[in-house]
Parts: structure tokens; C-alpha cells; sequence
């Protein structure tokens, strides 16, 4: 396994760049695919910007940096440095699709929601300075002895409270397919009820295909008006849990996600969740990065997609 995964690495010629250092020129005709930050845990700021560009990336998703998963609290956002950082994206002509926050909005005690609301709003002012469009937040979970549509209804008003302060920064709030919200019908009743034009969907297509036991094309005829961003990742059952396997290899079937995907005129960023944050034993992002970049540019030029 290890000389085997060193030839991968080495095929597709995944040398770290020194840190705080630019060292890769943008790669021209770039495909709609990011990445997740929570995928390379390790890697600062400028490594993560020349990787994407080196292999063939439009975009990031921000969700924590070494270790730091506010990332209000960075040293690379900060009022002093924001600047050199939008400098270093423009140089590689990358942007950030997408902030993930760690907002949960089922939360019952009005100090801990508030903790979560305020969060979220900061996120959102880093978001306008990013010019990222958009923010993630969690449904999350069903409180324990209370009933759903009370639930439902909290986190719903948290979505509007959220896209209220959102309006007119450029941003819109996405609730992902997450946690105990596998199921479209009830996203979609979260978002509608929020009535708010400022929120949309982050779909997690591996969360609604396995957890909600969802067809691609049923989640999206659902929800897809409401989709801003995607998170894409394959996997294999193993016992009563999934093990993540490298893109194309396991049982989630990405091609047709993402047929369906540009069937239906999405626009935004197909991303790759990596969850090597939580999750260390599986391959590194030098081999599970490259490697989806190879798969997705594969299948967006099969469905007709051209590079920007």
C-alpha cells in the first residue's frame, strides 16, 4: 500500500509547495469543481491555493484551517491580512464557493442559539469580504421529546433571522442535507417556511443517497431550485456504517448525481468533501484530490460541460 500510494502521488505530480509561498500559475479552462478544506487539515493556507490551482480547480470551500474551524478567527481573514489573501485567490484565479460553518439551528436554549446565530452571522460578514456566495449552516437534529414540526419551525425562523441579515450582502444561507435531515421533503419545508430569498440548499448527495434512501433525480426534481452548492464524495458499506473510497470506486453513484445535476441547469460548484478532519485513516488529499479532479472533469465533458 505504501509504494502504491507513493506511484499515485507521484503520477500526478503532488509536490507540497513550500508554505507561504505562490508557486503554481492558474491552469487555463478550469471545470466547476472545488474542494473542501476539511479534506487537507493540515496544509496552510498558500498550499491549499496551489494545489487547487495545480490541479485543475475553480474554487474552495472553506471549512476550517489547520485545525481552526472558525474561521472568523484565522490569521489569513483578519482585518490586516484579508487583503493579501483575496491578492493570493486572484492570483491563481481561484475564488471560495462556499463557508462552512458550524451553525446548528435546533438548538432549544436561547443562550446556545444565540451562540449559533451569532456565529453564523459573523461567517457571513467574512463571506461578503470573501465575496464567497454562500454560507453553510446545520438543521441538524430532532430535539429529543419535542415534536417535529416544532423542530421544523426553529429552524426555520433561524433561517430567516439569518437570511434577513444576509440581504443585499451577495450571500445566501444554505442549509445542508445533514445530520437528521436526509430527506428532501423536509429540507424543503425548512427552507420554504423560512420565506426568505436569501436561503437556499447545500445538498449533500451522499448524506440523501444513503442515509435518505433518495434517488439522485428524486432529491433534485425536490429541491433543486433551492440547490447553491453540492457536496460530492463515494463510498462502500461496511457493517452498519460506510467506509469513503476514492471517487468512482464505491456505491454512490456520482456519475448519474452528476447528470442530473447538469440536466437541471445547476450552475454552481460541483465539491468534493473529503472528511479526512474526522476521519485520518482515510487516503490523503495528495491522491483523493487529484484523483475526483480526474473523475469530474471525465464526466462534466461526457454531459456536455465546457471549462471557464
Amino acid at each position: 500500500m505504501v509504494q502504491t500510494r507513493r506511484d499515485m502521488i507521484k503520477s500526478v505530480g503532488c509536490v507540497l509547495a513550500a508554505p507561504g509561498v505562490l508557486t503554481t500559475r492558474p491552469a487555463p479552462g478550469r471545470y466547476p469543481i472545488g474542494f473542501s478544506t476539511l479534506g487537507c487539515p493540515k496544509w496552510e493556507w498558500k498550499t491549499v491555493l496551489n494545489h487547487a490551482a495545480e490541479w485543475g480547480f475553480a474554487a474552495i470551500e472553506l471549512r476550517g484551517l489547520q485545525g481552526q474551524m472558525d474561521l472568523t478567527k484565522c490569521p489569513e481573514f483578519s482585518p490586516s491580512r484579508i487583503g493579501a489573501s483575496l491578492a493570493d485567490l486572484a492570483a491563481l484565479d481561484l475564488r471560495i464557493a462556499d463557508l462552512g460553518s458550524s451553525t446548528n439551528l435546533h438548538e432549544q436554549d436561547s443562550a446556545t442559539r444565540q451562540a449559533q446565530l451569532d456565529e453564523a452571522k459573523r461567517f457571513i460578514d467574512l463571506a461578503r469580504q470573501l465575496k464567497s456566495p454562500c454560507v453553510r449552516v446545520f438543521g441538524d437534529r430532532w430535539v429529543p421529546g419535542e415534536a417535529h414540526e416544532a423542530t421544523i419551525e426553529r429552524i426555520a425562523n433561524g433561517l430567516h433571522e439569518l437570511g434577513a441579515y444576509a440581504k443585499g450582502s451577495g450571500v445566501t444561507v444554505v442549509l445542508e442535507t445533514h445530520g437528521d435531515f436526509p430527506h428532501s421533503a423536509t429540507v424543503l419545508e425548512m427552507v420554504k417556511k423560512a420565506k426568505a430569498p436569501d436561503v437556499g440548499v447545500l445538498w449533500d448527495t451522499h448524506h440523501t443517497w444513503v442515509a435518505g434512501k433518495e434517488e439522485p433525480s428524486e432529491t433534485f426534481k425536490v429541491l433543486g431550485s433551492y440547490v447553491r452548492h453540492v457536496h460530492l464524495k463515494d463510498s462502500v458499506p461496511a457493517g452498519s456504517d460506510v467506509r469513503y473510497v476514492l471517487t468512482g470506486t464505491g456505491k454512490v453513484p456520482i456519475r448519474e448525481i452528476v447528470r442530473v445535476l447538469v440536466k437541471g441547469n445547476y450552475r454552481g460548484i460541483f465539491g468534493f468533501e473529503w472528511e479526512k478532519a474526522w476521519i485520518p485513516e482515510i487516503e490523503e488529499p495528495e491522491v483523493a484530490f487529484p484523483h475526483f479532479a480526474k473523475v469530474m472533469t471525465g464526466y462534466l465533458r461526457e454531459f456536455g460541460v465546457t471549462p471557464v
